[in-house]
């Protein structure tokens, strides 16, 4: 995902005639005096988002689409969080409009393959934290008509329904041990919808709960491999391990991205590579954080530079382009088509 909707919040106050995507923000002030600034449409389309991706004159990968982050800070959370979030989807699809020579909205997997085939960035709606939705399942299915197609459950602060990976810091202390039954609710709520559900920032007994409720794919937005870089937002082995055993079913992904400030691109394969080993290449995909980061990997310092992370791959020797096009794009279009057929399953099982 893409935290650049905050961004233009932040700096323009949502004002977009203030606002030249296809200007070269590096070079244009606040963006350019930012840490927090890696987007805008020149860098995304040097990053192939949205186009072939080519390497060593292989055609390696597809980068179907770009998920922008509705986000809001936990600090509007039981005060005007509900509202902050409108306004941010509202910021979104205006932003698609107004672009929409490069950005087409979706809303589905078959859109994502649409706009690519116009050679159009797939312009996706993610709500990156679940206090957006005010403990009301009203407001989730609202978030939804709107175009929603992730929640992450949690962002830095627990809800009153899941605690978050703020509790595994040392001297923090589980507020619920997990989900409440309203926070599992939410769950079913998004199957039920078609609404895929993120587990970033999740603690591991919400991960855990989550995964044991959930009767559709779940996805890590953001996370990478916690035995090769134990911060709380990674998850460990037995999670991910459980992402392709639990009910038997082989549809669980994980979306791995390492966002620390001391590491560089050649740790990126290397997380890659050790979930791929783990839980098997179709369970791997490549996510971001740019612009809701104020440190990046030295060698991914924005989106043009996506293509750097395929090539040191296709080096290894490790890799197939086949598998390299799976982590680009088509597991998660795979994962959100059977997101999708879920919602068909339960809501034809109501009828």
């Amino acid at each position: 995902h893409n935290d650049l909707p905050w961004n233009i919040r932040k700096f323009v106050h949502n004002q977009l005639r203030e606002f030249n995507f296809n200007a070269d923000l590096r070079s244009v002030v606040p963006w350019s005096k930012s840490a927090w600034s890696h987007t805008d449409l020149l860098r995304l389309r040097r990053g192939m988002v949205g186009g072939c991706l080519s390497v060593t004159l292989l055609v390696v990968s597809e980068l179907y689409s770009q998920f922008w982050a509705a986000y809001v800070p936990c600090e509007s959370q039981h005060l005007n969080a509900v509202q902050l979030t409108l306004e941010q989807i509202d910021l979104i699809k205006r932003l698609i409009d107004k672009y929409a020579q490069h950005l087409q909205f979706a809303s589905s997997a078959k859109e994502i393959i649409k706009a690519h085939e116009h050679n159009r960035i797939a312009s996706l709606i993610g709500v990156e934290g679940g206090h957006s939705i005010g403990n009301s399942l009203a407001v989730l299915r609202i978030l939804y008509d709107l175009g929603v197609r992730y929640m992450t459950l949690t962002h830095t602060c627990n809800t009153p329904w899941a605690d978050s990976s703020s509790v595994e810091h040392r001297g923090k202390y589980p507020e619920h041990g997990g989900l409440t039954e309203f926070g599992k609710a939410v769950v079913r709520e998004m199957n039920r919808l078609g609404m895929m559900v993120d587990l970033s920032h999740a603690s591991v007994r919400t991960m855990k709960d989550a995964l044991a409720v959930s009767k559709a794919p779940v996805m890590f937005s953001h996370s990478s491999a916690f035995a090769l870089c134990n911060s709380s937002r990674n998850v460990p082995d037995d999670v991910l391990k459980s992402l392709v055993i639990i009910r038997d079913i082989k549809n669980k992904t994980f979306v791995v991205v390492q966002t620390s400030s001391t590491s560089t691109a050649d740790l990126l394969p290397e997380h890659i590579s050790y979930i791929r080993d783990l839980i098997g290449v179709d369970h791997i995909g490549v996510g971001g954080d740019f612009d809701g980061i104020n440190r990046t990997p030295r060698g991914l310092e924005d989106v043009s530079m996506y293509p750097e992370l395929f090539a040191e791959l296709l080096r290894s020797g490790q890799w197939t382009v086949g598998d390299l096009k799976k982590v680009a794009g088509l597991n998660l279009l795979r994962v959100f088509a059977k997101v999708e057929k879920v919602t068909i399953f339960l809501t034809t099982l109501r009828l």
